[in-house]
């Protein structure tokens, strides 16, 4: 597998050119008539064309003005097929919205990716997945780079694996869809959908909408992209992004299967739902695909037999979301469903307030952290932000510039291909991405672990408001005061899905080193505390034990897993008056040993030690 890296995507091996027969790009208006006119996609088009006849001035004038369709939502979507600049497209809105058969009429923003248990045996998680691990300044030396850093931004989601893995929940990812990856759950791939209603900026020969929801590119290199006319300039253009892949992947990446890299909710499946393509994607099909993926019906697509516990939308634009906007009306469609709805901040280092649909009203707005725990430099802030989750700092320090390392990017499953994805064995890669875009799937992933874990307690359904409520009070404050602010925090699995669940939140895990004592937390009558010793394959003689001190403990042991405070499933169990407790194994498995030391009666200043023989 590969490994690559890059502050706005990962690098990408060559791939040959292809230029599209794609329609030409569209100016799309989105509106609303007035109550009793007849609401149709073509009655809009007509009141459009006729306000673009007199408004718009040369060769516009001629461009032809066609419906596209009506949303779920209820608004008409109209297609004018010509690039409009700012000033003529604000002209041409003012003069329909002058008409009183127009209730409102809005530009139809094209939105962006903001892309900028015991340890796993996947062979890349501990090298490079810092942000799944515990946030608790332990000294870690990251992928490639040469110096260690403090972790003081990871969501913990390796201790929340000993609770669940989000098995049994859905989570909808609206972005460029998934490409074919072996670390990755493609069961619903083919029950996704594509959304994009522009064959410009889908790359298909219509614009018809299609079953599916795998990414077949997003690269603007190349004409008809970055020609005039297009979307960009060929300074500027990209290669395919796999922002998708790179998404799912934090999401709910296969863990423990040998290969790769980990997801948060590893036992969860992503529903991909394709929205963003060559330039973006419209905001009109966007919301249809937060509709379609929550379970409401859209006009000329199959109803979603998966319907999402989550939608994911690490993607975005400027202007505040307006509770009448389709993107607001769907959200609140899905809310009103019971379905959760993440959405990134944004990569604009401003105010979320001022970005959709980072301000709609029902949404978690997340924020981004790089290793330190400090507000990533290019991430929006402000009270709109529910909570942080680490995106990435990019740059050494988590600077705003400078060198790039491995430590200042969140790295999950991509695809190497330039323009269409290479399906070969060579094109399953690793990458590193940073953004409020890979912030976003950490907490997503989460609310799935949160889900399945209430649903196995048996407990009633969470609505997103509880999820929302419960994600902020167990999130973990910033190691430093956050100007301006950030949300309630950074998001920890572990203590949401304990609290989630219903259960006691267990005592923090400090992690053995070989014959090294430990001065144990002083420990209250029924209280305990947590420790951790990784065994090599091969070693022998392994030996946990309790010296010294005040009081009475007793000691639980278990392999993969903390035991309970009652010792109910330690393998291995020392219970002897006073602090001298030892229990062994000649011959151990490898991997974490997890050691519960509980206080019999109140216990101060015992030491705690692991050893073995290594091989």
């Amino acid at each position: 597998m590969t490994i690559l890296r890059s502050l706005t995507f990962v690098a990408a091996l060559a791939a040959c050119q292809t230029t599209l027969a794609a329609p030409a790009f569209q100016t799309r208006l989105i509106v609303r008539m007035q109550p009793g006119v007849a609401s149709t996609a073509a009655n809009a088009a007509a009141v459009v064309s006729r306000a673009a006849q007199s408004r718009l001035r040369g060769g516009t004038a001629r461009a032809t003005v066609r419906p596209v369709r009506t949303l779920a939502s209820g608004f008409d979507v109209v297609a004018i097929d010509a690039k409009l600049s700012d000033a003529a497209l604000a002209d041409l809105v003012n003069s329909i919205a002058a008409d009183p058969a127009v209730a409102s009429v809005r530009p139809d923003h094209l939105r962006h990716a903001y892309a900028n248990a015991a340890t796993p045996d996947d062979p890349y998680f501990t090298r490079y997945q810092w942000h799944l691990r515990p946030g608790n300044g332990s000294m870690e030396t990251i992928g490639r780079d040469a110096s260690a850093v403090a972790n003081l931004g990871g969501v913990n989601a390796v201790d929340a694996w000993q609770v669940g893995i989000g098995t049994g929940t859905t989570v909808a990812v609206i972005d460029t869809g998934l490409t074919h990856h072996p670390d990755i759950d493609l069961t619903l791939g083919d029950a996704g959908y594509d959304f994009i209603s522009s064959g410009f900026i889908s790359g298909r020969d219509t614009d018809d909408r299609a079953p599916g929801g795998w990414d077949t590119g997003d690269w603007t290199s190349g004409a008809p992209y970055d020609a005039p006319g297009g979307c960009t300039t060929p300074e500027a253009a990209e290669d395919s992004s796999w922002h998708g892949t790179h998404v799912s992947g934090t999401i709910a990446e296969l863990t423990n299967n040998g290969i790769g890299m980990a997801g948060v909710a590893p036992g969860a499946r992503v529903l991909p739902v394709r929205a963003l393509g060559h330039c973006g994607g419209y905001e009109s099909d966007i919301a249809d695909a937060i509709e379609w993926a929550s379970g409401g019906h859209v006009d000329g697509v199959p109803d979603n037999t998966h319907p999402a516990d989550v939608i994911s939308m690490s993607l975005g634009g400027p202007g505040q979301c307006y509770p009448d906007s389709p993107e607001a009306i769907a959200i609140q469609n899905a809310v009103s469903r019971g379905i959760t709805v993440v959405v990134a901040a944004g990569n604009s280092a401003d105010n979320a307030a001022g970005y959709s649909p980072a301000s709609c009203p029902g949404v978690i707005t997340v924020g981004a952290v790089g290793v330190g725990g400090r507000r990533a430099f290019y991430s929006n802030w402000g009270s709109t932000v529910t909570v942080a989750a680490p995106g990435g700092g990019a740059y050494a320090g988590d600077a705003a510039s400078g060198e790039l390392v491995d430590a200042g990017f969140v790295w999950s499953a991509v695809n190497t291909g330039a323009h269409e994805p290479d399906e070969s064995t060579d094109g399953y890669a690793y990458g590193g991405m940073a953004g409020t875009s890979q912030a976003t799937p950490h907490v997503a992933g989460t609310l799935a672990l949160m889900i399945a874990a209430a649903r196995s307690a048996q407990l009633p359904a969470l609505t997103p408001a509880q999820l929302k409520s419960l994600l902020v009070s167990t999130s973990r404050p910033f190691p430093s005061a956050q100007n301006p602010s950030l949300g309630a925090g950074i998001i920890d699995a572990n203590a949401a899905i304990h609290a989630a669940a219903g259960t006691p939140l267990p005592p923090p895990l400090t992690i053995l080193t070989r014959n090294v004592p430990v001065t144990g937390a002083a420990l209250p009558t029924g209280g305990s505390s947590a420790y951790a010793l990784d065994v090599p394959t091969g070693a022998r003689a392994l030996t946990l034990r309790t010296t010294g001190g005040s009081g009475d403990v007793t000691l639980y042991a278990r392999l993969g897993q903390l035991p309970a405070a009652d010792g109910s499933d330690a393998t291995l169990v020392s219970r002897h008056a006073g602090n001298a407790e030892v229990v062994a194994s000649s011959s151990p498995a490898s991997g974490r040993w997890y050691v519960r030391v509980v206080g019999e009666t109140q216990s101060a200043n015992f030491t705690v030690v692991g050893s073995f023989v290594q091989p």
